[in-house]
């Protein structure tokens, strides 16, 4: 996906074999990207996982805690919370307070996106995915 990225300056996704999205890297992750990755350093010794969450809660209601290695804490903010001034706010302000040595916000990846199709596929009921049963209307394709 990386290479894709970097590389492509459109992209087609195909999902059992008909076209979901056509676009450049930034606008397929724009329009059907989920939010943002928020991960969180500590400095050592610092036990403020519930502090932090707490805070981020208040501020993103929606926030969901996806895990914890060692000093790092990993967040996702959906999104409609896609205000990224505030996000970046709220951690700046309160960086001191909590302990953050550093912190990066990441928008969905590619990688994720063709994930979220291919999940979606799983969850669509055979009798949608016939391509006999609706061979007589095309399907448009979002842009």
């Amino acid at each position: 996906m990386e290479e894709c990225e970097a590389l492509c300056t459109r992209l087609t996704i195909m999902v059992n074999g008909s076209f979901k999205c056509l676009g450049s890297p930034q606008h397929i992750k724009n329009r059907f990207g989920d939010g943002y990755t928020v991960k969180i350093w500590l400095y050592k010794g610092t036990n403020q996982h519930s502090a932090i969450s707490d805070c981020l809660k208040l501020h993103f209601p929606g926030i969901q805690f996806k895990g914890q290695r060692l000093n790092l804490l990993e967040y996702h903010v959906p999104k409609r919370w896609g205000c990224l001034a505030d996000l970046f706010k709220v951690l700046e302000n309160n960086k001191t307070f909590l302990n953050i040595k550093h912190y990066s916000i990441n928008q969905t990846t590619l990688e994720q996106v063709f994930i979220n199709f291919a999940t979606e596929l799983q969850h669509t009921p055979q009798s949608t995915l016939n391509p006999s049963a609706d061979c007589h209307h095309p399907h448009h394709l979002p842009i």
